[in-house]
């Protein structure tokens, strides 16, 4: 009986599982806003490009 009371009042395996769920949200979180910005930081280079081909005689390629 004193085994499961000890091992209810572990915190241990709680502790793991709380910093795996924050590794996965953080994870998560990076994600997305990595693949947002990306898409707009991509999107202002080809703005840039197309701003410079305006001003050049020969143009040069704006595609990624």
């Amino acid at each position: 009986m004193k085994a499961i009371m000890k091992f209810l009042k572990e915190e241990d395996g709680a502790t793991a599982v709380e910093y795996a769920l924050m590794v996965a949200l953080i994870a998560g979180a990076v994600i997305i806003i990595v693949t947002a910005l990306g898409n707009t930081i991509k999107e202002g280079f080809k703005e840039i490009c197309n701003a410079i081909n305006t001003t050049l005689t020969t143009k040069v390629s704006c595609t990624t």
